[in-house]
């Protein structure tokens, strides 16, 4: 037995011992706190309160160590209270299985103190969790017990009916095949699907990374395919799969308010740098990643903001009477690069929003985020586990407002049918959503949907819980309820919401009348325009065609330049009601409509969902309408728009992918040809011809832009810089010199995997790089900056070489950067390097040292950054890169 395997074996024992020792049992109201052990964490708490940053209005403290939650990838809380962290100690490029468990933690009396756990699950790469009830929802990666490797990814629910700590039995699958096969067993799961959340419209959302998904399966046997990454939904039952968005990447969670309102956090990876974009998700919206969000910009809903580098994890919508009204009804968002669980209060814009940043919680590599029943919200950290993961280092966190009080939230499966009623009035979404999660569990019936309705109707209630009933009802009664929803729809307050009820569930499609979206489709009220609009394309409503052709299609309608990038991540709240149009038009497949809208006003809109036709049908009317007329400007529109859609995107098999540079080409990522191919080549060359020299520059530029193949027309003279970038080729970066500055950091890991290195050419190269200006290797050298003696000891192979390529991403200790102010006003920042009773000298990152007496110094504080820039190794290929690593990895 080597060495690995021991450590699995004597890993899995302690999971099985704390299985058994967990003790626990629940009261009608509350639990009788009878456990058989408690974990105190409060040295770590202290040390931790005094170097992180975290408000003084809140009350945090360790609730879990490494001890028992290793590497927790991700987390839920039950509204009683019960934490299910996920476990994963082969992290996002571990590719090995038995390294992941969903482990539950039990804080019985709301001390704070933990007292009871149990291994509740024992899954492979944990990456979402949903805990409603007795029913625990699990997203993990499902590999093969013969062959070892990673199959692909299922969303499964378990159940603990005997409320034992440990689920019943087996999982049982409600979606299989939620990744792409090929890449999740070479790489792992950092680019898979991702964390899973309730809405109170009862589906649960998806957060799909940009691996995309091939054959997903359902439960009624529906496949749906994903070129990419966005937002998928289920119902609980693992019924009615359908995309809900699509264009993000590396989305890891969805935040959802009362109101059905979502909003992700991804990061854009265009070569020059992994960029966070905040996001308000609209049904059927596409947010254009990778294929649209540089070159056609016009085609997607922006962003909200691009707040720089980092990566974007876990996510809740903070909805809780009992928290400090300046941190509540926000979206909160955790940033793993960052190490920052950040705000971002959100402002009504039309149909969207606009937002502001705003550091919340400081944890270092924070994973996910959730709160219970009672007010406490539960934070998990990675802590400089590493890409692959770690048993020994990661924890979990509890914060409460300083001024709160524990009540304990009752269990909702021991309430009566008319106290779950009641709990739908309760000012907080966690307990309304535990409410009617155990109500619709039990079907309820005439006498319980009439009670709801009640509520819906009781205008004294608040708009949050009015909403609440309303979908309650909806779900309760469903295609009865058709009636009352129609009469819901008549209040303003609850317009948007009963719209939405009834275009929710397209099963009920043939049942929902068309008016109530009709005359919503003409209010002044945009957000009743834009549910109304996304109504009509999910019901197949054809009536509305006409009005849908009669939006006004925004001046921001515009391409950027060739070559240039459009605006991304810019609130844009005159695009969303076009944008939902075209998209409704397109699932009405109104293509007739729209050739006889050819050469009227709503020519603009109709040439705009033209884009998305592959028809013979469009292609002829194009080229008609290009004939009967004069108009220069609008042939110009249709030629577009034929280049646009000269080729399209073969089906998406999975054996492919774009990588962690993608093509952003566009508008495909790999093209085929098709029926109409061979006419708008003819089309195209014709009127290339008839142009002459003075006319051809624009079939040229069509040429680059949509990479049309057409040899006669040439290229744009785009900057070299462009023109590089349209023929990146990603194999012949890798075999290159400067490999890594044009790679990823997890091909860069992937890549010292296989690459072991030369120590003794690491040694020059640490000298070449200039690592020896702020760093020693051996203790009779001036200590200049960080001691690098004795890394090998403190760092494994990937910590090392996570230091140097993100030296931000997780600071050790004595690696921070110290800021020094003297009672004389002078500031130094640099390296403590020497430092007794009397004085103390700092380096800075020029190598140069400053002695200051102790009684000199005003203010002294650690920075939350690396002194050592990034980029240092950018010129370096992987095997150089593994040679500097293995010499650093030697200095024991």
């Amino acid at each position: 037995m080597n060495l690995k395997e021991l450590m699995k074996g004597l890993i899995n024992t302690a999971y099985a011992f704390l299985g058994a020792v967990a003790v626990w049992s629940c009261a009608s109201e509350t639990r009788d706190c009878t456990p058989a052990s408690t974990y105190q964490y409060t040295a770590m708490t202290d040390s931790l309160n005094g170097s992180l940053k975290w408000p003084e209005e809140l009350d945090i403290r360790v609730f879990a160590d490494a001890g028992l939650v290793p590497s927790p990838a991700c987390m839920a809380v039950s509204a009683l209270g019960d934490v299910y962290v996920g476990v994963d100690k082969m992290g996002s490029l571990g590719k090995d299985m038995g390294y992941g468990a969903i482990v539950k933690l039990i804080d019985c009396n709301g001390d704070g103190i933990l007292d009871g756990q149990s291994e509740f699950a024992r899954v492979d790469n944990p990456r979402g969790i949903l805990a409603m009830g007795r029913k625990v929802f699990v997203l993990h990666t499902r590999f093969s017990p013969e062959t070892k490797k990673a199959e692909n990814m299922d969303l499964v629910v378990f159940e603990d009916n005997d409320g034992d700590g440990v689920a019943d039995s087996a999982a049982q699958p409600l979606i299989t095949g939620l990744s792409n096969p090929t890449y999740l067993a070479e790489r792992g799961t950092d680019h898979a699907t991702n964390g899973i959340q309730l809405g109170i419209d009862g589906w649960i959302y998806i957060a799909v990374g940009d691996f995309g998904f091939h054959n997903a399966t359902d439960r009624d046997g529906n496949r749906l395919t994903m070129l990419g990454g966005g937002v998928l939904r289920v119902r609980p039952d693992g019924t009615e799969m359908e995309v809900y968005t699509h264009g993000l990447r590396n989305i890891y969670d969805v935040a959802i308010d009362p109101y059905m309102n979502m909003f992700t956090r991804d990061n854009t990876n265009d070569g020059g740098g992994w960029n966070i974009r905040f996001s308000h998700q609209l049904q059927t919206g596409e947010y254009g990643y990778p294929l649209l969000f540089k070159q056609y910009t016009e085609e997607i809903i922006p962003a909200l903001v691009d707040v720089g580098g980092g990566s974007g994890t876990g996510s809740l919508y903070l909805s809780d009477h009992r928290w400090p009204e300046m941190y509540n009804q926000t979206p909160l968002m955790a940033d793993w690069g960052r190490s920052y669980l950040y705000r971002h209060p959100v402002t009504a814009d039309g149909p969207t929003y606009t937002q502001r940043e705003e550091p919340f919680i400081q944890l270092p590599q924070i994973t996910d985020i959730d709160i219970d029943g009672s007010g406490i919200m539960y934070l998990s950290a990675w802590d400089g586990a590493g890409y692959s993961g770690s048993p020994d280092i990661g924890y979990i966190v509890r914060a409460v407002p300083r001024d709160w009080t524990y009540q304990p939230f009752a269990d909702v499966t021991k309430k009566s049918d008319r106290q779950l009623v009641k709990l739908l009035e309760s000012p907080d979404a966690k307990a309304r959503q535990a409410a009617q999660f155990e109500l619709l569990g039990r079907g309820g019936g005439d006498r319980i949907s009439s009670s709801v309705w009640k509520l819906v109707e009781k205008r004294s209630l608040g708009k949050a819980q009015r909403v609440a009933a309303l979908y309650t009802y909806a779900q309760l009664a469903g295609k009865v309820g058709i009636d009352h929803l129609v009469v819901a729809a008549q209040d303003t307050a609850l317009q948007e919401f009963a719209l939405r009820a009834l275009a929710d569930r397209k099963e009920w499609a043939g049942a929902v009348p068309a008016e109530p979206f009709l005359a919503a489709l003409r209010s002044e009220n945009p957000r009743i325009q834009a549910v109304a609009t996304i109504g009509v394309g999910r019901l197949g409503i054809r009536q509305a065609i006409g009005q849908l052709l009669a939006t006004e299609v925004p001046a921001s309608f515009k391409a950027p330049a060739l070559g240039a990038e459009g605006p991304h991540a810019t609130p844009n709240a005159e695009i969303i009601i076009p944008h939902l149009s075209v998209k409704a038009l397109v699932a009405l497949d109104a293509v007739a409509e729209c050739i006889d809208a050819l050469n009227s006003e709503q020519a603009d809109m109709a040439l705009w969902a033209m884009r998305y036709f592959h028809d013979d049908r469009v292609v002829d009317a194009l080229i008609g309408s290009y004939d009967h007329t004069d108009d220069t400007a609008y042939r110009e529109k249709i030629i577009n728009t034929l280049a646009r859609i000269y080729y399209r995107e073969p089906a998406y098999d999975a054996s492919w992918w774009w990588g962690t540079r993608p093509d952003t080409h566009g508008p495909y990522y790999r093209t085929e040809e098709w029926t109409s191919t061979p006419a708008i080549r003819g089309f195209l060359i014709k009127q290339w011809e008839i142009a002459g020299n003075a006319g051809r520059k624009v079939f040229s530029a069509l040429n680059t832009k949509y990479r049309l193949g057409i040899d006669q027309f040439g290229t744009a003279d785009l900057d070299a810089a462009r023109e590089e970038a349209l023929k990146v080729d990603l194999e012949a970066i890798k075999k290159k010199k400067g490999q890594v500055g044009e790679s990823s950091i997890e091909d860069i890991l992937l890549a010292l995997e296989k690459i072991k290195g030369d120590p003794e050419a690491g040694a020059a190269i640490f000298v070449r790089q200039g690592c020896v200006a702020c760093h020693s290797i051996d203790k009779s050298e001036v200590m200049k900056g960080p001691f690098m003696g004795q890394i090998g000891s403190i760092m494994n192979r990937e910590k090392i070489a996570e230091s140097i390529l993100k030296p931000n991403a997780s600071i050790s200790q004595g690696f921070a950067t110290v800021q020094i102010q003297t009672k004389s006003g002078e500031m130094h920042m640099g390296f403590v390097t020497a430092e007794s009773a009397e004085k103390l000298t700092i380096r800075n990152i020029a190598g140069m040292a400053t002695d200051i007496k102790t009684a000199d110094i005003k203010e002294r504080k650690e920075l939350d950054m690396s002194m050592m820039p990034e980029g240092l190794a950018n010129a370096l290929s992987f095997e150089e890169l593994a040679s500097l690593v293995a010499y650093l990895e030697g200095q024991k």
